[in-house]
């Protein structure tokens, strides 16, 4: 997700600082970006990057282990540098409903959106359904063994990370409304809530076979249980945003853009 805002965003003519625990080697990366080492879990690195920027855009992940546990801390340590630095806005990347799981992961993801709630800068939380590329990894492990695996009782409404890419530098860069003096409007808020979602809500067996036709794999369409709280979240719809459907490239879409790393 990182990669695509900074592709936008480098492509739009704007002045790009990407930090990373593992930046590219000097001289590798191309496009323009300007790359620094830094660590959120630690604070390492953060002022340097942060030097001079109007906006932050935090895509960072913590899927498992100390990453997932200091999930929250680190987005305050970012935060808090930002503010330091004298950046205006910060947008956070996050999930669907996240605050309605009680999946590990999404339950860091809900505690990241309340430091940015908190937090003494102007913030957006985009709230996004799952990427194509999720189903896309899901059927391709199960094909290995001819099996192309299907949650039951799942539906979902998978969106582009360039949709979402661009929804999220749109928000980043909005500029302040000005109201008129002689009509003085409430203060706006600090905190924003967005959810964007794909432009298609199916069955996953009906993106089953989409890959399939798009990739030519072989293998029996299997619906199986999803045991636990992913499970819980999947079966009472809390994956799909029916009235947020701001996406614009469908999964087959992306299916055929994708052709030759399936």
């Amino acid at each position: 997700m990182g990669r695509e805002v900074v592709r936008q965003a480098l492509d739009a003519g704007h002045s790009v600082a990407v930090l990373s625990r593992r930046p590219p080697a000097a001289g590798t990366a191309g496009g323009g970006a300007e790359y620094f080492r830094a660590d959120v879990t630690t604070g390492e690195g953060l002022a340097a990057a942060l030097a001079g920027a109007d906006v932050v855009i935090d895509c960072l992940e913590g899927r498992s282990g100390k990453a997932r546990k200091n999930f929250a801390d680190g987005g305050a340590r970012l935060l808090a540098a930002a503010q330091e630095a004298g950046t205006a806005r910060a947008v956070m990347l996050s999930i669907v409903n996240c605050d309605r799981s009680s999946y590990a992961f999404y339950r860091s993801k809900a505690a990241k959106e309340h430091v940015y709630e908190l937090s003494g800068l102007e913030t957006v939380v985009m709230r996004a359904t799952q990427f194509h590329s999720l189903l896309a990894m899901m059927f391709g492990a199960g094909s290995r063994v001819r099996v192309i695996p299907v949650v039951r009782g799942a539906r979902f409404q998978p969106v582009s990370p360039a949709d979402v890419a661009a929804m999220l530098l749109e928000s980043a860069l909005e500029p302040e409304p000005e109201p008129a003096p002689a009509t003085p409007e409430p203060a706006r808020p600090r905190h924003h809530v967005l959810t964007i979602g794909g432009p298609e809500a199916k069955d996953m067996a009906d993106f089953a076979r989409e890959w399939q036709r798009a990739t030519g794999a072989k293998g029996h369409l299997v619906r199986l249980p999803l045991p636990g709280a992913m499970g819980r979240y999947l079966r009472a719809g809390l994956n799909l945003v029916p009235d947020a459907r701001h996406g614009t490239e469908t999964f087959r879409g992306w299916l055929a853009n994708h052709a030759d790393s399936l």
